[in-house]
């Protein structure tokens, strides 16, 4: 039995020197460690902002009583950066007219009713034609005719013949007039 755990002994210090013997490694080899890392960054990402779309609103003339000669005119263009809108009025001078026409011949004025319907080159027309010229400072009738024949440059747009709406227009008018334009100028740059 002592034989035995001699044995033992011997078997366990054997044991204990070979595993020191097996994994000694020399002094003069490097230390070598190696490390496999491998990432992949997927960075695929995509945002969608959804917003209401802009809006530029016109505004509104209100011109709904019959007694105005006037119309409102109005107009918005919206684009990605800017917004504008504008309105005016603008006078119907025909309108006008015949507004005055009726109130001087509703008041028994039918010479100065007549020539305010003169002013414009079809009626004045119309009128010599018929054999009815218009009223001339106060003469009717065969006087009249032979006072606008010897005033032919007071006759209403006899020389011109074309059309030239800027004729009959105010100071205010013709202004908004060019401003309508700039505007349009504007917002069709806008466009492009």
């Amino acid at each position: 039995m002592v034989y035995k755990m001699y044995k033992n002994i011997i078997a366990f210090i054997f044991l204990l020197a070979s595993s020191g013997v097996l994994y000694a490694q020399d002094a003069s080899d490097p230390i070598v460690t190696e490390n496999y890392n491998e990432s992949v960054v997927d960075s695929n990402s995509k945002t969608k902002v959804e917003s209401p779309p802009p809006s530029a609103i016109s505004p509104s003339i209100n011109s709904s009583n019959s007694d105005l000669c006037t119309v409102g005119i109005s107009g918005a263009v919206q684009t990605q950066i800017l917004g504008i809108s504008t309105g005016s009025t603008v006078r119907d001078m025909n309108c006008e007219k015949l507004k005055n026409a009726k109130v001087l011949y509703d008041m028994g004025m039918k010479v100065a009713a007549v020539s305010v319907m003169c002013q414009d080159e079809r009626v004045f027309n119309a009128m010599m034609n018929a054999g009815t010229p218009c009223p001339y400072d106060g003469l009717i009738g065969a006087e009249a005719k032979v006072a606008w024949e010897a005033n032919k440059e007071e006759i209403p747009d006899e020389d011109s013949g074309s059309f030239n709406p800027l004729k009959d227009m105010d100071d205010d008018q013709k202004s908004t007039f060019y401003g309508s334009g700039v505007v349009a100028g504007l917002l069709f740059l806008l466009l492009l």
